[in-house]
Protein backbone atom coordinates (compact mmCIF):
# COMPACT_ATOMS: atom_id res chain seq x y z
CA UNK A 1 0.00 0.00 0.00
CA UNK A 2 1.35 3.41 -1.04
CA UNK A 3 0.09 6.21 1.21
CA UNK A 4 0.59 9.90 0.51
CA UNK A 5 0.99 11.86 3.74
CA UNK A 6 0.27 15.59 4.06
CA UNK A 7 1.35 17.66 7.08
CA UNK A 8 0.17 21.29 7.30
CA UNK A 9 -0.61 21.80 10.99
CA UNK A 10 1.58 24.86 11.52
CA UNK A 11 4.51 26.40 9.64
CA UNK A 12 5.92 23.49 7.65
CA UNK A 13 4.48 21.91 4.52
CA UNK A 14 5.49 18.27 4.50
CA UNK A 15 4.60 15.58 1.98
CA UNK A 16 5.80 11.99 1.85
CA UNK A 17 5.01 8.61 0.34
CA UNK A 18 5.05 5.53 2.54
CA UNK A 19 5.05 2.11 0.89
CA UNK A 20 4.35 -0.82 3.20
CA UNK A 21 6.18 -3.16 0.83
CA UNK A 22 9.43 -1.19 0.89
CA UNK A 23 11.96 -1.72 3.68
CA UNK A 24 15.07 0.48 3.71
CA UNK A 25 18.12 0.49 5.94
CA UNK A 26 17.22 3.65 7.86
CA UNK A 27 13.53 4.38 7.35
CA UNK A 28 11.15 1.46 6.96
CA UNK A 29 8.74 2.04 4.11
CA UNK A 30 9.66 5.66 3.38
CA UNK A 31 9.87 6.06 -0.40
CA UNK A 32 10.60 9.78 -0.25
CA UNK A 33 9.61 13.06 1.33
CA UNK A 34 9.74 16.80 0.68
CA UNK A 35 9.55 19.51 3.30
CA UNK A 36 9.19 23.27 2.99
CA UNK A 37 9.79 25.32 6.12
CA UNK A 38 8.30 28.77 6.60
CA UNK A 39 10.99 29.78 9.11
CA UNK A 40 12.20 32.74 7.06
CA UNK A 41 8.63 33.92 6.49
CA UNK A 42 7.90 34.12 10.22
CA UNK A 43 11.38 35.01 11.51
CA UNK A 44 10.74 38.75 11.50
CA UNK A 45 7.76 38.24 13.79
CA UNK A 46 9.51 35.97 16.29
CA UNK A 47 6.81 33.32 15.88
CA UNK A 48 4.20 31.91 13.53
CA UNK A 49 1.58 34.24 12.01
CA UNK A 50 -1.41 31.93 11.32
CA UNK A 51 -2.80 33.75 8.26
CA UNK A 52 0.60 33.88 6.57
CA UNK A 53 1.12 30.18 7.33
CA UNK A 54 -2.20 29.20 5.71
CA UNK A 55 -1.54 31.20 2.55
CA UNK A 56 1.93 29.75 2.16
CA UNK A 57 0.63 26.17 2.45
CA UNK A 58 -1.77 26.93 -0.41
CA UNK A 59 1.08 28.18 -2.57
CA UNK A 60 3.34 25.21 -1.87
CA UNK A 61 1.12 22.11 -1.87
CA UNK A 62 0.85 21.52 -5.63
CA UNK A 63 4.53 22.25 -6.46
CA UNK A 64 5.67 20.05 -3.58
CA UNK A 65 3.39 17.20 -4.66
CA UNK A 66 4.81 17.34 -8.18
CA UNK A 67 8.34 17.42 -6.76
CA UNK A 68 7.62 14.41 -4.53
CA UNK A 69 6.11 12.33 -7.32
CA UNK A 70 9.11 13.04 -9.54
CA UNK A 71 11.55 12.26 -6.73
CA UNK A 72 9.86 8.92 -6.01
CA UNK A 73 9.16 8.09 -9.67
CA UNK A 74 5.53 7.51 -8.73
CA UNK A 75 2.44 8.67 -10.61
CA UNK A 76 -0.76 9.89 -8.94
CA UNK A 77 -2.54 6.75 -10.15
CA UNK A 78 -0.14 4.57 -8.13
CA UNK A 79 -1.16 6.16 -4.83
CA UNK A 80 -3.51 3.87 -2.88
CA UNK A 81 -4.62 6.24 -0.10
CA UNK A 82 -4.06 9.71 1.35
CA UNK A 83 -3.50 10.68 4.97
CA UNK A 84 -3.64 14.31 6.10
CA UNK A 85 -3.24 16.06 9.43
CA UNK A 86 -6.68 16.66 10.92
CA UNK A 87 -5.49 18.26 14.17
CA UNK A 88 -4.40 19.62 16.50
CA UNK A 89 -2.90 22.79 15.02
CA UNK A 90 -3.79 26.11 13.44
CA UNK A 91 -7.25 25.77 11.94
CA UNK A 92 -6.47 27.60 8.70
CA UNK A 93 -3.29 25.63 8.13
CA UNK A 94 -5.05 22.36 8.90
CA UNK A 95 -7.87 23.12 6.47
CA UNK A 96 -5.49 23.72 3.55
CA UNK A 97 -3.99 20.24 3.81
CA UNK A 98 -7.26 18.52 4.67
CA UNK A 99 -9.21 20.00 1.76
CA UNK A 100 -6.34 19.36 -0.65
CA UNK A 101 -5.93 15.76 0.50
CA UNK A 102 -9.64 14.94 0.61
CA UNK A 103 -10.22 16.49 -2.85
CA UNK A 104 -7.27 14.66 -4.38
CA UNK A 105 -8.46 11.37 -2.88
CA UNK A 106 -11.96 11.94 -4.27
CA UNK A 107 -10.54 12.66 -7.71
CA UNK A 108 -8.43 9.50 -7.61
CA UNK A 109 -11.26 7.43 -6.07
CA UNK A 110 -9.10 6.27 -3.16
CA UNK A 111 -9.65 6.40 0.62
CA UNK A 112 -8.49 9.26 2.80
CA UNK A 113 -8.05 9.57 6.55
CA UNK A 114 -7.42 12.44 8.95
CA UNK A 115 -4.53 11.84 11.36
CA UNK A 116 -3.76 13.21 14.81
CA UNK A 117 -0.58 15.28 14.53
CA UNK A 118 0.83 14.07 17.85
CA UNK A 119 0.07 10.43 17.06
CA UNK A 120 2.17 10.95 13.95
CA UNK A 121 5.07 12.12 16.13
CA UNK A 122 4.53 9.26 18.59
CA UNK A 123 4.65 6.62 15.83
CA UNK A 124 7.56 8.16 13.89
CA UNK A 125 10.22 6.15 15.78
CA UNK A 126 8.50 2.97 14.57
CA UNK A 127 9.77 3.82 11.10
CA UNK A 128 13.38 3.51 12.27
CA UNK A 129 15.72 0.58 11.77
CA UNK A 130 15.06 -0.79 15.28
CA UNK A 131 11.48 0.18 16.14
CA UNK A 132 10.43 -0.08 19.80
CA UNK A 133 7.73 -2.56 20.73
CA UNK A 134 4.62 -1.60 22.66
CA UNK A 135 4.11 -0.82 25.49
CA UNK A 136 6.28 2.23 26.09
CA UNK A 137 6.26 5.68 27.63
CA UNK A 138 6.42 8.48 25.09
CA UNK A 139 7.69 12.02 25.60
CA UNK A 140 6.19 14.22 22.88
CA UNK A 141 7.99 17.52 23.08
CA UNK A 142 7.66 20.30 20.53
CA UNK A 143 6.85 23.97 20.09
CA UNK A 144 3.18 23.40 20.78
CA UNK A 145 3.08 20.35 23.03
CA UNK A 146 4.78 18.68 25.98
CA UNK A 147 3.16 15.33 26.80
CA UNK A 148 4.08 12.17 28.68
CA UNK A 149 1.99 9.26 27.42
CA UNK A 150 1.72 5.59 28.30
CA UNK A 151 1.26 3.92 24.90
CA UNK A 152 0.04 0.32 25.04
CA UNK A 153 -0.84 0.12 21.36
CA UNK A 154 -1.90 2.35 18.50
CA UNK A 155 -4.81 4.37 19.82
CA UNK A 156 -4.36 2.99 23.35
CA UNK A 157 -2.99 6.09 25.05
CA UNK A 158 -3.04 7.32 28.63
CA UNK A 159 -1.93 10.87 29.34
CA UNK A 160 0.47 10.72 32.28
CA UNK A 161 1.45 14.38 32.31
CA UNK A 162 1.37 17.52 30.21
CA UNK A 163 2.33 21.17 30.35
CA UNK A 164 -0.15 23.28 32.28
CA UNK A 165 1.05 26.40 30.44
CA UNK A 166 3.82 26.80 27.85
CA UNK A 167 5.27 23.91 25.86
CA UNK A 168 8.98 23.20 26.14
CA UNK A 169 9.65 24.20 22.54
CA UNK A 170 7.81 27.47 23.06
CA UNK A 171 10.00 28.16 26.07
CA UNK A 172 13.13 27.55 23.96
CA UNK A 173 11.80 29.98 21.34
CA UNK A 174 11.07 32.71 23.88
CA UNK A 175 14.40 32.31 25.69
CA UNK A 176 16.15 32.59 22.32
CA UNK A 177 14.21 35.76 21.55
CA UNK A 178 15.32 37.25 24.88
CA UNK A 179 18.92 36.54 23.85
CA UNK A 180 18.26 38.08 20.42
CA UNK A 181 18.81 34.75 18.69
CA UNK A 182 17.00 33.88 15.44
CA UNK A 183 13.76 31.89 15.26
CA UNK A 184 13.33 28.94 15.77
CA UNK A 185 14.95 29.08 19.17
CA UNK A 186 15.78 25.44 19.94
CA UNK A 187 18.62 24.87 17.45
CA UNK A 188 20.08 28.33 18.08
CA UNK A 189 20.04 27.93 21.87
CA UNK A 190 21.73 24.53 21.48
CA UNK A 191 24.41 25.96 19.20
CA UNK A 192 25.20 28.86 21.55
CA UNK A 193 25.22 26.50 24.54
CA UNK A 194 28.01 24.38 23.05
CA UNK A 195 30.66 26.77 24.39
CA UNK A 196 28.85 27.62 27.62
CA UNK A 197 29.03 26.38 31.20
CA UNK A 198 25.74 24.67 32.11
CA UNK A 199 26.39 25.29 35.80
CA UNK A 200 27.21 28.98 35.49
CA UNK A 201 23.77 30.18 36.57
CA UNK A 202 21.07 28.65 38.74
CA UNK A 203 17.67 28.35 37.08
CA UNK A 204 14.53 26.57 38.35
CA UNK A 205 13.52 22.98 37.61
CA UNK A 206 9.74 23.50 37.80
CA UNK A 207 7.32 21.01 39.40
CA UNK A 208 9.87 18.22 39.85
CA UNK A 209 8.06 16.93 42.92
CA UNK A 210 4.49 17.52 41.75
CA UNK A 211 3.44 14.55 39.67
CA UNK A 212 4.20 14.28 35.96
CA UNK A 213 2.84 17.60 34.72
CA UNK A 214 5.12 20.34 33.41
CA UNK A 215 5.18 24.12 33.82
CA UNK A 216 7.55 26.35 31.88
CA UNK A 217 6.01 29.82 32.25
CA UNK A 218 8.12 30.48 35.36
CA UNK A 219 11.23 29.46 33.43
CA UNK A 220 10.64 32.29 30.97
CA UNK A 221 10.44 34.78 33.82
CA UNK A 222 13.60 33.38 35.39
CA UNK A 223 15.54 33.68 32.13
CA UNK A 224 14.24 37.19 31.58
CA UNK A 225 15.38 38.26 35.05
CA UNK A 226 18.75 36.52 34.62
CA UNK A 227 19.44 38.34 31.35
CA UNK A 228 18.28 41.67 32.80
CA UNK A 229 20.43 41.32 35.94
CA UNK A 230 23.58 39.92 34.30
CA UNK A 231 26.10 42.44 32.91
CA UNK A 232 27.20 41.99 29.28
CA UNK A 233 24.38 39.56 28.45
CA UNK A 234 23.16 41.57 25.47
CA UNK A 235 23.96 40.96 21.82
CA UNK A 236 25.31 44.47 21.21
CA UNK A 237 28.86 45.79 21.27
CA UNK A 238 29.04 45.59 25.07
CA UNK A 239 27.88 41.96 25.13
CA UNK A 240 30.21 39.18 26.23
CA UNK A 241 29.91 36.01 24.06
CA UNK A 242 30.94 33.79 26.97
CA UNK A 243 28.31 35.26 29.28
CA UNK A 244 25.67 34.67 26.62
CA UNK A 245 26.87 31.12 26.02
CA UNK A 246 26.77 30.41 29.76
CA UNK A 247 23.18 31.68 29.98
CA UNK A 248 22.14 29.49 27.02
CA UNK A 249 23.88 26.44 28.48
CA UNK A 250 22.37 26.98 31.93
CA UNK A 251 18.90 27.38 30.44
CA UNK A 252 19.27 24.28 28.27
CA UNK A 253 20.51 22.26 31.24
CA UNK A 254 17.53 23.32 33.36
CA UNK A 255 15.10 22.31 30.61
CA UNK A 256 16.83 18.98 29.99
CA UNK A 257 17.00 18.18 33.70
CA UNK A 258 13.27 18.81 34.05
CA UNK A 259 12.30 16.68 31.06
CA UNK A 260 14.64 13.81 31.96
CA UNK A 261 13.59 13.59 35.60
CA UNK A 262 9.92 13.50 34.63
CA UNK A 263 10.64 10.73 32.09
CA UNK A 264 12.45 8.64 34.69
CA UNK A 265 9.57 9.14 37.10
CA UNK A 266 7.04 8.10 34.43
CA UNK A 267 8.93 4.90 33.63
CA UNK A 268 9.13 3.96 37.31
CA UNK A 269 5.44 4.78 37.83
CA UNK A 270 4.26 2.64 34.90
CA UNK A 271 6.80 -0.15 35.30
CA UNK A 272 7.75 0.19 31.63
CA UNK A 273 11.31 -0.05 30.37
CA UNK A 274 11.15 1.74 27.02
CA UNK A 275 10.95 5.47 26.40
CA UNK A 276 10.15 6.97 22.99
CA UNK A 277 10.89 10.65 22.41
CA UNK A 278 9.59 12.57 19.41
CA UNK A 279 8.82 16.09 18.30
CA UNK A 280 11.10 18.98 17.38
CA UNK A 281 12.77 19.32 20.80
CA UNK A 282 13.67 15.61 20.73
CA UNK A 283 16.34 16.49 18.16
CA UNK A 284 18.30 18.25 20.93
CA UNK A 285 21.54 16.30 21.25
CA UNK A 286 22.05 17.11 24.93
CA UNK A 287 18.55 15.84 25.75
CA UNK A 288 19.17 12.56 23.90
CA UNK A 289 22.55 11.97 25.51
CA UNK A 290 21.29 12.75 29.01
CA UNK A 291 18.30 10.44 28.59
CA UNK A 292 20.55 7.57 27.45
CA UNK A 293 22.79 8.05 30.49
CA UNK A 294 20.01 8.37 33.06
CA UNK A 295 17.82 5.60 31.67
CA UNK A 296 20.73 3.17 31.64
CA UNK A 297 20.86 3.57 35.42
CA UNK A 298 17.34 2.07 35.70
CA UNK A 299 17.83 -0.56 32.95
CA UNK A 300 15.59 1.31 30.53
CA UNK A 301 16.17 2.27 26.91
CA UNK A 302 15.40 5.38 24.88
CA UNK A 303 14.21 5.30 21.28
CA UNK A 304 14.30 8.43 19.11
CA UNK A 305 12.74 9.29 15.80
CA UNK A 306 15.27 9.51 12.94
CA UNK A 307 16.61 13.11 12.80
CA UNK A 308 14.73 13.87 9.57
CA UNK A 309 11.47 12.85 11.24
CA UNK A 310 11.73 14.86 14.46
CA UNK A 311 10.22 18.08 13.18
CA UNK A 312 6.81 18.20 11.49
CA UNK A 313 6.87 16.07 8.34
CA UNK A 314 4.63 14.18 5.95
CA UNK A 315 6.30 10.81 6.57
CA UNK A 316 4.91 10.44 10.08
CA UNK A 317 1.41 11.25 8.82
CA UNK A 318 1.72 8.76 5.97
CA UNK A 319 2.87 6.01 8.34
CA UNK A 320 0.16 6.69 10.92
CA UNK A 321 -2.36 6.74 8.09
CA UNK A 322 -1.13 3.38 6.82
CA UNK A 323 -1.54 1.77 10.24
CA UNK A 324 -5.12 2.99 10.56
CA UNK A 325 -6.09 2.36 6.94
CA UNK A 326 -4.93 -1.25 7.06
CA UNK A 327 -7.10 -1.66 10.15
CA UNK A 328 -10.11 -0.66 8.06
CA UNK A 329 -10.44 2.93 9.21
CA UNK A 330 -11.12 5.80 6.77
CA UNK A 331 -13.00 9.11 6.68
CA UNK A 332 -16.07 9.96 4.65
CA UNK A 333 -16.36 12.93 2.28
CA UNK A 334 -17.00 15.44 5.07
CA UNK A 335 -13.87 17.41 5.98
CA UNK A 336 -13.51 18.51 9.57
CA UNK A 337 -10.40 19.71 11.37
CA UNK A 338 -9.88 19.78 15.12
CA UNK A 339 -7.56 22.52 16.50
CA UNK A 340 -7.76 20.93 19.97
CA UNK A 341 -7.94 17.14 19.98
CA UNK A 342 -7.12 14.95 23.02
CA UNK A 343 -5.20 11.81 22.00
CA UNK A 344 -7.33 9.78 24.41
CA UNK A 345 -10.28 10.22 22.01
CA UNK A 346 -8.57 8.25 19.24
CA UNK A 347 -9.93 4.76 18.47
CA UNK A 348 -7.65 1.79 19.05
CA UNK A 349 -6.24 -0.23 16.19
Amino acid sequence: MKVLGLETSCDETGLAIFDSEQVGEDNKGLVGQVLYSQVELHANYGGVVPELASRDHIRKLVPLLNELLAQCDVSKDEIDAIAYTKGPGLIGALMTGALFGRSLAYGLDIPAIGIHHMEGHLLAPLMGANPPAFPFVSLLVSGGHTLLIAARGIGEYEILGESIDDAAGECFDKAAKMLNLPYPGGPNIAKLAETGNPNAYELPRPMLHRGLDFSFSGMKTAVHNLIKDTPHSGSGSDGDPQVRADIAASFQQAMVDTLVKKCVKALKQTGMSRLVIAGGVSANTHLRETLETELAKIQATVHCAPPALCTDNGAMIAYAGFERLQAGQADDLAVSCVPRWPMTELPAV
